[in-house]
């Protein structure tokens, strides 16, 4: 299939982040006040409050649910739904602050992720709003060679290294945000120094190329620009997710995406679309084994309008 270029106006790339944010504040303050036990019964509170004064989120989660769950989705599942997303930003404010043996981990797929680092020469590690990316924290802290940073958007990245410098202002270095000049050559230091460069690549909040897939059974559009960046730096990539099991427990999974490494020129193309539908795959597989986990709270599916060429 052939990506079609996306409007400024596509509503889910333009989608705000006002309630991740919101929700993001309110469990940073209660967590670090009140600790992790007392903090987890509030986490049931911020919880329904979503469910019942969210309609547009509700609308989305329920449009979700029925598509991952095979059957209409019912107000437990929702509030399920809902459960887990606030357990997992409130678990954030801890692994940002390496409080680790606070949790249980499962680690999936490991040899992967080490096998390709082996080279010195860093990879991609792409992932999506689903589940904790956070955990993978957990992974460098067992191993302290192991370096992560994370790619984002300007935008997010300012709002997220503003929460984090009031967690943790260590993890704030970590942070590479997209649109300086210096960006690509950023990330390419990284690389170059053996780290691994975290994306989330189900969305973005710019004017990327979208490319069209079989996600839960309909046709969803995925930006191309992450695995585009792979791609031109000639890198390995890797999907991660890391699924919140309940409690403290996570079960975090690496799956071999795409290898650029070796991929000519005239190639990269058709390179680049087989990993997207890779990536929609296991999108899809993951979603349906752990379906709560999922936190795009937009429509989804909703089709981009055309796009007119731009001018030269």
């Amino acid at each position: 299939m052939t990506p079609d270029p996306t409007a400024s106006h596509a509503s889910w790339a333009q989608t705000p982040e006002r309630s991740n944010m919101l929700m993001l504040r309110v469990m940073t303050w209660i967590s670090l006040r009140l600790g992790r036990r007392v903090a987890r019964s509030v986490v049931h509170l911020i919880a329904a409050y979503f469910l019942l004064f969210a309609p547009a989120s509700r609308r989305a989660s329920s449009h979700y649910l029925g598509r991952a769950l095979g059957r209409p989705a019912r107000w437990r599942d929702l509030y399920q739904h809902f459960f887990t997303f606030a357990a997992t930003i409130h678990d954030r404010v801890y692994l940002v602050n390496r409080r680790f043996d606070l949790f249980e981990f499962e680690v999936h797929g490991e040899d992967t992720l080490r096998r390709l680092l082996a080279d010195g020469k860093g990879l991609f590690l792409i992932g999506a709003h689903l589940g904790s990316f956070e955990v993978i924290r957990a992974i460098g802290w067992k191993h302290s060679d192991l370096r992560v940073a994370m790619l984002m958007h300007e935008d997010n990245a300012q709002k997220i290294n503003a929460m984090l410098a009031a967690i943790n202002p260590e993890a704030v270095k970590d942070i590479i945000g997209l649109g300086h000049i210096d960006s690509m050559l950023k990330v390419r230091e990284r690389l170059d120094d053996g780290c691994v460069v975290g994306m989330l690549a189900d969305r973005t909040p710019g004017d990327d190329t979208l490319n069209p897939v079989q996600f839960l059974g309909v046709e969803a559009r995925l930006p191309v620009g992450p695995f585009r960046m792979a791609a031109l730096l000639r890198r390995p990539v890797v999907f991660m997710t890391g699924l919140y099991l309940g409690g403290n427990r996570y079960a975090i999974h690496f799956e071999p995406l795409a290898d650029f490494s070796d991929v000519a020129r005239g190639q990269r193309g058709a390179a680049v679309e087989a990993a997207i539908a890779r990536y929609a795959a296991l999108l899809d597989h993951y979603c349906r084994k752990a379906p709560y986990n999922w936190f795009n709270f937009f429509d989804f599916w909703q089709s981009a309008p055309a796009a007119t060429p731009p001018s030269s």
